[in-house]
């Protein structure tokens, strides 16, 4: 009966705003990738239509990371699961944007690669600092890292001039934000 109401207690302390609307990322993650890859499924309805639909979904996604992350910390609504629930969720997305656009032959494969690679790393990097007590917030330049992906992921979708250039500057900053949380984890 005890351990009934403690489960209860866990759950209801974890559905929260912030929580909720990192898993509606992680919900849009695989149909924004849908309307990327799975173009055969849409064959009346023009490509730059499934761009327009893949592009909304994306800014969508996007802002909800930004407000989970606002109203958790404004309202104090941290949780050990959205510690590891946010991150996942913008790794889901990032994923299904980059790999969507790299399927379409609009992304490079190494900067694909390298970007990928790193957001892995990190990820498991910081889900490990949760599990061990430890805090590793993301930084000034992790948010700058953040802001320049989605930039050109969304100009890669709409297929728009200087997507390729955004690109490679967000690779230059993922790898070097990677290189401040490395430094910060082994303090």
């Amino acid at each position: 009966m005890v351990e009934a109401v403690l489960n209860k207690r866990i759950i209801l302390t974890n559905i929260n705003i912030p929580n909720i609307l990192a898993f509606i990322r992680l919900f849009i993650a695989p149909i924004m990738f849908m309307f990327l890859v799975n173009r055969d499924l849409f064959a009346n309805i023009h490509p730059s239509w499934l761009d327009f639909l893949a592009a909304f979904l994306f800014v969508f996604a996007s802002l909800t990371d930004f407000f989970d992350g606002y109203i958790a910390r404004k309202f104090n609504q941290i949780t050990q699961l959205g510690k590891i629930l946010d991150p996942l969720a913008d790794k889901m997305l990032t994923l299904a944007g980059f790999l969507g656009l790299m399927m379409l032959d609009r992304a490079n494969p190494w900067a694909i690669y390298l970007i990928l690679t790193r957001e892995f790393f990190i990820t498991g990097l910081r889900v490990a600092a949760v599990s061990e007590n430890k805090e590793i917030s993301a930084s000034f330049l992790g948010k700058i890292k953040t802001i320049t992906q989605m930039f050109a992921i969304g100009f890669l979708i709409m297929n728009w001039p200087g997507g390729t250039l955004l690109l490679w500057l967000a690779v230059f900053i993922t790898l070097y934000s990677g290189y401040e949380y490395i430094k910060e984890y082994l303090k």
